[in-house]
């Protein structure tokens, strides 16, 4: 310092003058790199710098950024300069297609830019800090770009800025709350990005603050209700779709009194719902765990769809007079639909679809003339369709109303609809005809009234609808023709009327609609031949199916030419000569029948290498040829029938590369050699037909390592050699046929360890030795047959315990000894044992079996008499003593009714109020119980069928209770009113519980019967499996859930079940499910006394209840999730359960179980709709089946998911989906 000041000393005096002049040139001079820098030459030469940068090619309005145009910059494309300066305030590059980066950017010489807008382009890289230099910006769009990375703190130096965007990028990080220094800020657009949650206190308000958008982010904090509340100019607030959670305090609005737009849709956002709301318009709250009253002070739209509204839908809600907009879809919403909703006259969308209302439509509706979409599918409404309402809706475009129980017919006024594109209708219960009316609605394109009761012709009128794409008709009563009008559907792309009436042959115009897509006319009366152009002028046709009718003449030879075909279905006609050339070619090709008609031909080379083909069915015809190694490239294949053909030569080995395969019947053919070997690796493998061939050789011992084979038929062949059985072979079988073959040799012991169920089939071979007593462990068995052998040695006694045989054969064997006469031999048919000289016995046909000496009876017989006559007096003596003690007593007889009695035996009444008949006949009835009308034994006791004299038949259960006073006495209030209780529960899919009666120590409830008898019994008989097809199984799915969910939150108390499992699932003539056995569960009760100790049958209850005998609500969610997944499995899922849970949850180590290998491997795999819907079962199956039950869904949520009509949509095709991949099943 002082060094300077002697310098300065030493400078020569200067003239004030000069001096002034010295400093300003300094001045001058400090300046002059600042004025340089930002000049607009140096502007312009970064701008074409930066344009250089371009990794796509500028575009042509860019040519003015150019060296030869420096002089003009303020004429640029994009460019806006400052009038005075000269320089560049405004930068505008929207909507361009640009690809660059920032990074490239010189920002130094842009020091007065206002506006910054790169809107909607392909800018990418991270935003440079270096945008904070940019101090006097007013406007800064970076919005629909590829920008990622953070947002830099940088960001809030831009204090002058008013619009802030940065809106559909990629930018992740917290949201800085350096942003919150943008005090200028009124639009703040952050939506669309991978932003996370920030330290919301440090965040301070923003007062001018009108347009706040977070949407699409990683937000997982609670509701930021203090920053919120303070930006109090907020119009516009949008936090959706993000995972904030947590309730919303009242005073988060409090403050907001101008908002008019609040979007907080799919969050996990609970409890109330926010009401404090002065100027709302727009109320979006979609997909969320809402609850409680809906706001009243809502003006324009309100969209509330899936949340967990309960109760009634406020009759308030029709003071909202200009409501245009309300979504309630998806909740548990189950009043009728109120009056008042026909006030909000200004409605233009309504959507009530997927809760439990009930109910007709109100009249009042009709005031809803401005209505354009209506859906209020997925109900419980009923009644006819008002005239009136139609008649006032004539602006609808959209009306949805099915999967309800509206009845009656279609009115005629559904015509006056004129502006209708969407009319579904289907799966209610609509008689009588299809109004012609219909035909005025021109400008219909997707038209739906399947699944109905409607009957009579297709209106001709409805032939002239030129616009309609889809026409789905199918499942109905329709009569009468398909006219050749059809050809005025040009627009026409699904055509569905499967399983009708129709009748007549199909008009040759169809193969003109060039458009079509899915034709399906299966399941009705259809005849003559096929149109020989089908498909020749439809390049699109994917899904065909002719099925079921009664077509005659060969298959139209360029069906499939546009080789877009996925399904063809022709099965069960009367079609001859050979399959089209064309299916050679047809890669797409997923499902093909053929099955059940008369067609001829060489079958070798009609097929070509079909890479995603899952079921071919060749069955019932007349083909002839080989089968093509080519097969074994059909890699997808998990079903093969081709039996009852007259297919020749070697079954080829390449069918050991077809992994995925379930099934394989080749049965009824020509087929000779040796069995394949490779056969036995195919670890899927569920059912191996192979039966009436030709085949010679021993059985492979690989096939007792297919950990999945449940039906094994080789019979009617020539295989020699022993039975391959070892132990810890065949896990799975369930029915073995190895009969009329060559098999010598003992039959293996091992055997009855097995775990046949159906059918054990060894006759007609050369087997010898013993008949093994362990084959008496097969105590499921139904049929046993071991005739024509050689057999020896006596029949084991213990096979009397085998009492689920139905059939048996020991026929022409060398048996000997005494054939058991009790048990299942009480009724044995005398064919049974003929042909084995050495069997004796006391049935029809047989010797009887010599006694051993007369003078050891007569002895034994004195001994007897000696001892029996003093004994026999003395009971007559003490039983005419008892009678005469009994009669004195004169106590009420069983069969007597009384009241109520508070003895010590507890005997009592408790009868609904419609019962016409007494307990007293139902002891009539059974005889008195007695055990030839017994038809069942349960966990909970023993059931009989009384049919009384009225005719009406009733199930009467005797609890499984040693005797009524095992209730201790303060209990039996509490009991007694559990039981009237139940005696009120009323729902279409719960048994009905006509009362209960307690006698002579022994307790009865009476239940409704039901012929057809329990799930169990139809799911797992051979014959019936066959009748539960996939819609009936989801049907029954959906009606348990009904069920369940009713109990839990209809019943006042609610009702626990506490043993749902398959064989507490009755069917009615229809299949229609009705949960039965609730009358011995306990009630949801604080105060009540636990009286008994069953809590559910083995298999079925819940993980929880080993450790404690609490039973909830959530006990009967496990056992539903149980019990849904044997019904698709077809199976129970025991141990299958944990690993399915597993591959649910991680992409490791089981991502490669699939879906359809874990399905019942006796129906084909489902397909459309259908697999969406069985895909979905086993979704919701899974979440029951949880261990926790604080993560099990209620009840009430399975049976609404199930009822929604907006069907999942599957990630993959059927056939490739995982486990592991059904938690993201999507709708």
């Amino acid at each position: 310092m002082s060094s300077s000041l002697n310098t300065m000393k030493a400078l020569p005096k200067l003239s004030p003058p000069f001096l002034l002049l010295l400093l300003l040139h300094i001045l001058f001079l400090s300046f002059l790199p600042l004025k340089a820098t930002s000049s607009p030459a140096a502007q312009a030469e970064a701008l074409i710098a930066w344009k250089s940068s371009f990794s796509s090619r500028p575009p042509p309005s860019l040519d003015s950024w150019a060296h030869t145009n420096l002089k003009n910059l303020c004429n640029w494309t994009a460019i806006s300069c400052n009038p005075i300066t000269k320089t560049v305030s405004q930068i505008d590059l929207s909507n361009l297609n640009i690809s660059a980066t920032l990074t490239q950017f010189n920002f130094t010489p842009f020091s007065n830019l206002t506006h910054f807008n790169l809107n909607a382009n392909n800018f990418s890289g991270p935003i440079p800090s270096a945008i904070g230099t940019l101090s006097k910006l007013k406007t800064l769009d970076l919005g629909y770009n590829l920008f990622a990375q953070e947002i830099p703190e940088e960001i809030g130096k831009l204090t002058n800025v008013d619009y802030l965007s940065f809106f559909n990028n990629s930018l992740s990080g917290a949201i800085p709350y350096q942003l919150t220094n943008l005090q200028k800020v009124q639009f703040l657009l952050l939506g669309g990005n991978y932003l996370e949650t920030p330290d919301w206190s440090k965040f301070k308000s923003m007062p001018l603050l009108q347009y706040l958008d977070i949407f699409l982010n990683s937000l997982d904090s609670e509701f930021p209700h203090k920053f919120v509340s303070g930006c109090k100019n907020l119009t516009f607030l949008d936090l959706s779709q993000n995972s904030l959670t947590g309730e919303i305090p009242e005073s988060a609005f409090t403050n907001l009194g101008k908002l008019e737009y609040l979007n907080l849709s799919y969050n996990q956002f609970q409890g109330p719902l926010p009401t404090s709301f002065l100027k709302l318009k727009h109320l979006h709250l979609a997909q969320n765990l809402f609850n409680g009253p809906i706001p009243e002070s809502i003006g324009l739209s309100i969209d509330l769809l899936t949340n967990s509204l309960e109760g009634e839908v406020p009759s308030s809600i029709g003071q909202l007079r200009d409501l245009q907009y309300l979504d309630l879809r998806n909740n548990s919403l189950n009043s009728s639909i109120p009056f008042e909703l026909g006030f909000c006259t200004n409605l233009t969308y309504l959507a009530l679809a997927s809760n439990f209302l009930t109910g007709e439509l109100p009249l009042s509706l009709s005031g809803l003339t401005s209505i354009v979409e209506l859906g209020l599918s997925g109900n419980l409404l009923s009644g006819p369709i008002p005239p009136s309402l139609l008649s006032n809706w004539t602006e609808l475009v959209s009306l949805q109303l099915q999967n309800n129980s509206f009845s009656g017919n279609i009115p005629p006024e559904m015509g006056l609809l004129t502006k209708l594109n969407v009319l579904y209708l289907y799966q209610n219960k609509f008689t009588s005809l299809i109004p012609s009316e219909i035909g005025n609605l021109k400008d219909m394109v997707d038209l739906d009234l399947s699944e109905n009761q409607l009957s009579g012709p297709i209106p001709m009128t409805m032939w002239s609808l030129t616009n309609l794409q889809s026409l789905q008709l199918f499942s109905n009563n329709l009569s009468g023709t398909i006219p050749e009008e059809i050809g005025n559907m040009v627009s026409l792309a699904t055509f569905d009327v499967n399983t009708n009436e129709l009748e007549g042959e199909l008009p040759k115009n169809i193969s003109l609609l060039t458009s079509l897509q899915n034709f399906s006319v299966f399941t009705n009366k259809l005849s003559g031949g096929i149109p020989s152009n089908f498909g020749k002028f439809s390049p699109g046709l994917t899904y065909v199916s002719f099925s079921d009718n009664s077509f005659s003449g060969e298959l139209p030879p360029e069906l499939c030419s546009g080789f877009a075909l996925k399904v063809l279905t022709v099965n069960n006609n009367n079609l001859t000569g050979s399959l089209p050339e064309c299916l050679r070619n047809c890669s797409a090709l997923s499902r093909v029948r053929f099955d059940g008609n008369q067609f001829t031909g060489n079958i070798t080379n009609v097929f070509g290498v079909h890479p995603i083909l899952d079921f071919i069915a060749l069955t019932n015809n007349q083909f002839v040829g080989t089968l093509s190694p080519q097969w074994g490239k059909c890699i997808k294949i998990t079903a093969m029938h081709m039996g009852r053909n007259k297919f020749s030569g070697q079954i080829p080995p390449e069918l050991a590369q077809l992994t995925q395969l379930h099934y394989l019947s080749l049965e009824s053919n020509e087929f000779s050699e040796q069995f394949p070997n490779g056969i036995g690796n195919l670890s899927l493998l569920f059912s191996l037909n192979l039966s009436r061939n030709h085949l010679t050789g021993s059985i492979p011992k690989s096939l007792g390592t297919l950990s999945k084979l449940e039906l094994l038929d080789l019979s009617d062949n020539s295989f020699m050699g022993d039975i391959p059985i070892d132990p810890g072979t065949f896990d799975k079988l369930t029915s073995l046929n190895l009969s009329h073959n060559k098999l010598s040799g003992n039959i293996p012991a091992e055997i009855g360890n097995l775990e046949l169920r159906y059918l054990l089939d060894l006759s007609s071979n050369s087997l010898s030795g013993q008949i093994p007593s362990n084959l008496a462990k097969l105590t499921q068995l139904e049929v046993l047959n071991v005739s024509n052998n050689y057999l020896s040695g006596a029949i084991p006694s213990s096979f009397t315990n085998m009492l689920s045989l139905n059939s048996y054969d020991f026929s022409y064997n060398n048996l000997t000894g005494a054939v058991p006469s009790s048990g299942i031999f009480q009724k044995a048919p005398a064919n049974a044992f003929a042909g084995n000289p050495g069997l004796c016995g006391a049935l029809e046909g047989l010797t009887a079996c010599s006694s051993s000496g007369k003078k050891s009876n007569t002895n034994t017989n004195k001994i007897l008499i000696g001892v029996f006559v003093p004994v026999g007096g003395l009971l007559l003596i003490a039983a005419a003593i008892a009678l005469i003690l009994i009669f004195r007593k004169k106590p009420k007889p069983l069969d007597v009714e009384t009241k109520s009695s508070k003895s010590e035996s507890f005997e009592s009444n408790i009868w609904e109020r419609e019962v016409k008949f007494t307990f007293g006949e139902i002891v009539k009835a059974t005889e008195d119980f007695d055990e030839k009308y017994c038809i069942g034994k349960g966990g909970f006791g023993t059931v009989y069928k009384a049919e009384l004299l009225s005719g009406q038949i009733v199930a009467v259960k005797r609890l499984n209770i040693s005797d009524s006073s095992d209730i201790p006495a303060t209990n039996r209030q509490s009991f007694e009113n559990e039981i009237k209780t139940l005696t009120h529960v009323r729902h279409r899919n719960i048994i009905r519980l006509f009362g209960f009666c307690s006698r002579r120590g022994s307790m009865f409830l009476v239940y409704e019967y039901l012929e057809r008898g329990s799930l169990g019994k139809a799911l797992y008989d051979a014959d019936r499996g066959a009748e539960l097809d996939w819609g009936t199984r989801v049907k029954i799915v959906q009606g348990l859930a009904h069920a369940l969910s009713y109990l839990h939150n209809d019943c006042s108390p609610p009702v626990v079940h506490r043993d749902v499992s398959i064989n507490n699932v009755l069917l009615e003539w229809d299949f229609e499910p009705r949960l039965s056995d609730f009358g011995t569960a306990k009630l949801l009760s604080s105060d009540s006394t636990n009286w008994t100790n069953v809590a559910g049958s083995y298999g079925y209850m819940a993980p929880e209840l080993a450790f404690t005998m609490r039973v909830t609500d959530k006990s009967d969610v496990f056992s539903f999730g149980v019990v849904a997944l044997e019904i698709v499995m077809g199976r129970h899922p025991g141990e299958t359960l944990e690993s399915l849970l597993e591959a649910s949850k991680t992409l490791k180590g089981n991502a490669v179980l699939l879906l359809k290998d874990v399905l019942d491997q006796r129906l084909e795999p489902p397909t459309g709709e259908l697999a969406e819907a069985v895909a979905f079962v086993v979704t919701l199956a899974l979440a029951c089946a949880r261990p926790h039950p604080e993560l099990r869904p209620t009840m009430r949520h399975v049976a609404q998911e199930l009822s929604a009509q907006t069907l999942p949509y599957l990630s993959k095709p059927f056939g490739a989906l995982t486990i592991n991949k059904l938690t993201g099943h999507q709708k």
